[in-house]
Parts: C-alpha cells; structure tokens; sequence
C-alpha cells in the first residue's frame, strides 16, 4: 500500500520497513520466559541429539558409501538367467533365504566378533577373523568382491577426521596389511562409534539389502514398489537374523551356500551381464 497522492506529509515506506512492519503486526510481542518454560527447554535439549553412533552407521549402511557395494549382484543375476528368479515373489523369498541362511551364519557373525575384537584391541582374533572370510569365499568372484569393498573401505577410513590420530592410523594400517575384507572393515568402521553390536549389525545387513534389491530391480526387472515390498519384509526380517548371528559360537559359524557358490561361479562367465564379476 502506498500514501495517497493529495497527503504530501505521507513518505511511502522502503521495501524493507514495509516487511518489518508487517511482521511486527503478525508476531505477538514474546513474552518473557516463565520458569517452567526454561525447565522445558533444557529438559528438550536432549532430544535434539542423535542416539550413540546413529549417524555414523546411517553413513556406512548408506549406498553411497564409496566401496562399490551396488555394483554386485551376488548370484541373483545368474539366478535370475537360469530362471530361478522370474518374479517379486520368487525375489522375495531368494533374498530372505539369502539374508537367513548366508549372511546371518557367515558375514553378521563375523562383523559382530570383529567389533567386539577391534574394541578390545585384539590383532590376532581380527587377523583370524579376516582369514576365516578369505578362507571361506565359495566362488572367485566373490573372493574379488570382499576384498575389493574392503580395500575401499580401508581407503575410505584414511581419509576420515580422525586419521590423524596415532591410535586410529595404527588400527587403519594393521587393517590394511591383512589383505582386508568388507566385512572386517566394516568392524573397525562401526567400531569406532558408540553403538550396540545389534544396531551395528542391523545397519551393515541393511545396507546389504539396499544394494541387492537394487540389483533385483534391475535384473528380473522389478518395479520401485515391488522393490519396497521386498526391503520392507527384508527390513523386518534382519533383527532377528543379527540376533542369530551374534548368539552364534564361531563353531557353528560357516559360509555354505553350495546353489549361490555354483550361480556366482556361473556369472563370472556369464553371457550377457549388469553387474561386477
């Protein structure tokens, strides 16, 4: 709104006071802090900060992490070409079976023995842990596969804030000259932070879900909901497979899955292929 024409004595407002103005009209003058509203705000204060290790493990599970970890299909291509896998029913329920009956017994175990052997500084028991992992690979492919995620983790770690650090640098290059593997790298990653051994393996599992139902996507192909169907039953499946794994002896700890070894093996000589052999 301007003066009127006929009232010389009327300056128009700035743009700026004109805005002042109004706000000053639309905000009630604040009040001062009563007691009680003190106490609220730093009782909420808490609240605004993130749960131990919560961030940190929302990076390493996510798919941008730079290891590559999309770029593998792990047999579900091969399955998908041997007509194993046709539908998001079959997808489903390859996924699950492969979240339940391999990584649960295998690689969640390891991860969870790994943490709790980087945390106490114990060398020898990650040594062991690392070589069990190399040792155990069922296929070539999926040897490359452990060991190229883990080289890049390990590059990851060296470029983080803490590098500098005589101790962190130290478990960094002890890591390293162990011909390292995903999942051992992802120990030290997770290590690091705060969290509980359940949240750390929920977050790697997760990750590992996010990226293979990506690769169903692509390689059956599914659509983007037939794709949340399936991470959401993955999703609720994967508690009760880190509780399994980090209730398993090393004992009962194996990495048999002879039909996903023989697919794997398949797709490195495989036609006509998406993903990373």
């Amino acid at each position: 709104m301007g003066c009127r024409p006929l009232r010389p004595a009327c300056t128009a407002p700035t743009a700026a006071a004109g805005i002042d103005a109004v706000m000053r009209r639309a905000l009630p003058a604040s009040p001062r802090r009563s007691h009680a509203g003190r106490a609220i705000a730093r009782r909420s204060t808490p609240l605004a900060t993130a749960s131990p290790g919560l961030l940190q493990l929302i990076w390493l599970a996510s798919p941008a992490l730079p290891v590559g970890g999309f770029s593998y299909s792990e047999g579900l291509e091969a399955s998908v070409e041997s007509s194993f896998v046709a539908t998001e029913t079959d997808a489903s329920a390859w996924l699950s079976d492969q979240l339940n009956i391999s990584l649960a017994r295998g690689d969640l175990a390891i991860v969870a023995a790994a943490v709790a052997a980087w945390r106490r500084g114990d060398l020898p028991r990650v040594r062991e842990l690392n070589d069990w992992v190399l040792q155990t690979r069922e296929s070539r492919e999926f040897r490359l596969q452990t060991e190229q995620m883990g080289r890049s983790l390990v590059e990851w770690l060296r470029n983080q804030d803490d590098a500098a650090d005589p101790a962190r640098a130290a478990e960094v290059q002890a890591l390293a000259a162990m011909d390292p593997t995903y999942p051992v790298a992802f120990a030290l990653a997770a290590s690091r932070s705060r969290a509980s051994s359940p949240d750390i393996l929920q977050a790697f599992a997760f990750g590992w879900a996010e990226n293979m139902v990506q690769a169903a996507l692509k390689a059956v192909p599914l659509g983007q909901s037939a794709g949340q169907r399936i991470l959401a039953r993955l999703a609720a499946e994967i508690p009760a497979a880190a509780e399994t794994a980090i209730r398993l002896p090393d004992s009962a700890r194996q990495a048999f899955s002879p039909m996903l070894a023989i697919l794997s093996a398949q797709h490195e000589a495989q036609y006509s292929r998406l993903f990373r052999s």
